[in-house]
């Protein structure tokens, strides 16, 4: 009775298995009857009739999606290798199933496509400097042609720009040279303020009568001050080399 038993035990346990399907709460379930869409099921538990209802199981949860390296030639001639990645989810289970056939792949083909297109439409120089632009054009071209799929991109970034060897070694000289020209600016501006700063010492000191005797006097203080060898000044007056001064002029 027993081995009579065990092929109507094993059939009933095969059908509950068809039968009910248990999703988690990031899935959904598209359900087809006899090859006809009939709806969305789930989370949780749900019942199929057996050899008439058939699911596809939709993950509905972000996925990140690597856009590999791409040969790209730039607005003004320059070869690059550009790289990314694509932050994408599934809004519409029953679009993602029955309008494309494999709508991962899908996305990755045409997100590589789209890399290509914008990033030729800009300069090296742009491309570098303007990458939040890029990213947000790339977003949005891409939401836009993957809408019909019932899938939602929310980010795209440009993760490496690789350039070649020459281009690099070229970018490095004039950063250099660059970087000698604000370095030469700066000291130029330098030199310019403390010509300013001692023409007015000059002036001021010409407008006192004592100024030249006290700031006389500092410079020996000074120069007595130092590592403790002997100094010896020999001290003139002012009056003496002013009237020197305007008998030879």
């Amino acid at each position: 009775m027993i081995m009579n038993a065990v092929p109507f035990i094993v059939l009933a346990l095969v059908l509950l298995f068809n039968t009910v399907k248990i999703l988690n709460e990031y899935e959904r379930a598209v359900v087809f009857r006899l090859g006809r869409f009939t709806g969305i099921r789930g989370p949780g538990l749900i019942i199929l009739i057996p050899g008439l209802e058939k699911m596809r199981r939709v993950d509905m949860r972000t996925i990140t999606m690597d856009i590999p390296s791409q040969d790209i030639i730039s607005k003004d001639n320059v070869t690059l290798k550009v790289n990314g990645v694509v932050y994408s989810r599934v809004s519409n289970p029953e679009r993602a199933i029955i309008a494309v056939e494999d709508y991962f792949s899908a996305t990755g083909q045409i997100a590589q496509t789209t890399l290509r297109s914008v990033i030729g439409q800009f300069e090296l120089d742009e491309i570098l400097s303007q990458r939040d632009l890029i990213n947000s054009k790339l977003q949005q071209i891409l939401d836009e042609q993957t809408e019909p799929w019932g899938i939602k991109v929310s980010a795209v970034e440009v993760k490496a720009i690789d350039l070649p060897i020459e281009m690099q070694r070229a970018m490095a000289k004039q950063a250099q040279a660059e970087r000698d020209k604000r370095a030469k600016v700066i000291s130029a501006e330098g030199e310019l303020e403390a010509s300013i700063k001692l023409a007015e010492a000059a002036r001021i000191l010409g407008e006192q009568k004592n100024g030249i005797t006290l700031r006389y006097l500092e410079t020996m203080r000074e120069i007595s001050s130092g590592d403790g060898k002997t100094t010896t000044f020999f001290p003139i007056p002012m009056d003496l080399i002013s009237n020197v001064l305007q008998k030879l002029s």
